[in-house]
């Protein structure tokens, strides 16, 4: 028997986007409230969700940011606490 690979989700709950960026579900939150990070409101209790493909486009676009920021000389901020 050969084993399919999962089908690629549409869209990601705000969990799964806290997960992968490795954040709070409240800054994930923050994230979409802010307009940074665009998603759609579904459902009667006004769920929301992020399309995978506008998530991959907003880390992509945090990575250019990063490249710009690096190449002005601009001063790094205090690393994180692992």
């Amino acid at each position: 028997m050969t084993e399919q690979m999962p089908a690629a989700r549409r869209f990601l709950k705000l969990t799964d986007v806290a997960e992968e960026l490795n954040i709070s579900q409240a800054q994930a939150y923050a994230l979409v409230r802010s307009g940074d990070l665009p998603a759609i409101q579904i459902g009667g209790r006004g769920q929301w969700r992020v399309g995978a493909d506008v998530f991959e486009e907003y880390i992509a676009e945090g990575y250019r940011r990063t490249k710009d920021m690096v190449a002005r000389g601009l001063p790094e901020e205090t690393p994180d606490n692992e």
